[in-house]
């Protein structure tokens, strides 16, 4: 689960220049549920049924499927109820197709390589992707990078999620190659939500004071909406 800094819109609207609420920055209970349950469930039934993958992937499509649901009973964004049901269903496609219950987790493996590699590479090409999704959020455009010192802080927020997804795979990586489907659940959840909300809030500690949304509506000549 990468949701990105979507604490940003929060920090901007209503000129709220207090901390992210963690909870909401990882899409609340929802998303907390949608981050664990699916991949719990698998492992269980999968356990219980004699190792068989094609009942521990239904079941957890289907979990990912209610919650999905609920995001949309409630009007939240389609964004993340359907981004979450296609990758547990892609997951379980791809363990009944190869018949290894460890390949259920191989798309939020090859998910958390790929993040590290486009951060890392924003970084090398002095682009940091930080910036340009807050700067996509604020609609501020390219003026934070103009500004060695904003431009400094965004570089080194961009460093904590190479850091973050680096570490995710080397806890999950090995398991996967061994095969401990048990362990990589177990590890999938722990490096997942908790490690996420710790990338969040050290990327507000170091980008409070870079962004003039978060210094409030009077320092930054606009309203908030």
């Amino acid at each position: 689960m990468d949701r990105g800094p979507s604490w940003i819109t929060r920090a901007t609207s209503g000129g709220d220049a207090g901390p992210p609420s963690l909870l909401a920055a990882v899409g609340g209970w929802l998303g907390i549920a949608e981050a664990t349950l699916p991949f719990i469930a698998f492992t269980i039934v999968w356990t219980a049924t004699g190792r068989d993958i094609l009942i521990g992937g239904i079941v957890a499509v289907g979990i990912s499927a209610v919650l999905a649901i609920a995001r949309l009973l409630r009007r939240q964004t389609t964004q993340f109820a359907l981004s979450g049901v296609i990758g547990v269903a892609f997951g379980a496609f791809v363990a009944s197709r190869t018949g290894k219950a460890e390949d259920f987790f191989l798309p939020g493996i090859l998910i958390n390589a790929g993040s590290a590699i486009v951060y890392l590479t924003s970084i090398t090409i002095r682009r940091p992707l930080i910036g340009l999704l807050v700067s996509t959020v604020t609609g501020e455009g390219r003026a934070w990078y103009q500004d060695p010192e904003r431009r400094s802080a965004y570089t080194k927020a961009s460093w904590i999620w190479v850091g973050l997804f680096c570490f995710r795979l080397s806890i999950q990586l090995p398991l996967y190659l061994s095969g401990l489907v048990g362990p990589l659940a177990v590890a999938r959840v722990i490096t997942g939500i908790p490690l996420f909300a710790l990338g969040v809030w050290l990327s507000y500690l170091l980008l409070r004071n870079s962004l003039p949304e978060l210094e409030g509506p009077a320092e930054t000549g606009t309203s908030a909406p």
